[in-house]
């Protein structure tokens, strides 16, 4: 059997919204149903599996990027370094929240929340709710007291934090957007609070995707759909390459609304859009 070409085409566009999503409070997860849904790429077991890879692509750039950090880290770390045993030991904290929830809830988060209706739902709530938390939370995030450093957070921070990502398991509220919304009413920058985001993706992507690698029926993998996963992890790895350093320059300097209007004017016009037949 040859190649699909189109296929490869369409995994190619999805692995394009995961690389520009993926660390955007805009939902990757929830743009890529949407999206892989209005051009025929949707909801089969090797999709998911796909969905899953490329998260894990774009999650890779960030070890790219951070990697001077990441080692300096791990090297503390084995030293026994205070800096370096808060760090990972923070991740862990927050990881911990969502390895209970996913464990617990997976199979009801997939057969109840990954549908079109459920993620434009997640898009409208949680644009709103970050309008709320930026305008009550963001300012106060500026002031002495503020952690300006992912080592220095304490551990109920990054419990707090990792109790925020568990919206995400609502496809179309963002892991980006809640860690990051955590992050504010924790008390850390907004620049610490992105990075602590983009560094809590790591296990959360690396565990998930091992997941769904040791779960998936390889005997029903075609030279296509080898080549799309291949391509689609390239792809989504150089686009959130290039996406991470915008994003974090653009926090420094503005605030997260524009996301936050993007989601809501999204999912109104989409719900239009159903309630008009244009989409069914």
């Amino acid at each position: 059997m040859g190649l699909d070409f189109i296929f490869i085409l369409k995994a190619i566009i999805i692995a394009v919204v995961e690389g520009v999503t993926e660390f955007l409070p805009i939902s990757s997860t929830g743009h890529m149903i949407l999206v892989g849904k209005l051009i025929g790429f949707y909801d089969t077991p090797f999709v998911k599996m796909f969905q899953i890879v490329i998260q894990l692509g774009a999650i890779s750039a960030i070890v790219v990027l951070y990697w001077d950090k990441i080692w300096t880290m791990i090297k503390l770390f084995f030293k026994m370094d205070k800096k370096g045993l808060r760090f990972w030991l923070a991740i862990i904290v927050a990881t911990l929240p969502a390895v209970v929830f996913g464990f617990l809830l997976e199979d009801l988060i997939e057969e109840k929340l990954f549908g079109f209706e459920t993620v434009i739902i997640g898009l409208i709530v949680g644009g709103i709710l970050l309008v709320v938390v930026e305008n009550n939370f963001r300012k106060k995030a500026k002031t002495d007291r503020t952690t300006k450093e992912v080592e220095e957070m304490s551990y109920r921070q990054a419990l707090l934090i990792g109790l925020f990502q568990c919206l995400a398991m609502w496809p179309g509220m963002s892991r980006s957007s809640s860690t990051i919304m955590g992050g504010w009413i924790a008390g850390l920058s907004t620049t610490v609070a992105a990075e602590f985001s983009f560094f809590l993706g790591i296990p959360i992507m690396i565990g998930a995707s091992t997941l769904k690698l040791a779960k998936f029926d390889y005997s029903s993998m075609t030279s296509t759909y080898w080549i799309a996963l291949l391509v689609g992890f390239i792809v989504s790895f150089i686009v959130a390459l290039v996406v991470v350093d915008g994003f974090v320059s653009f926090l420094k300097k503005k605030p997260m609304r524009v996301f936050a209007v993007y989601r809501i004017f999204v999912g109104i016009l989409l719900s239009i859009m159903i309630l008009t037949n244009v989409i069914k």
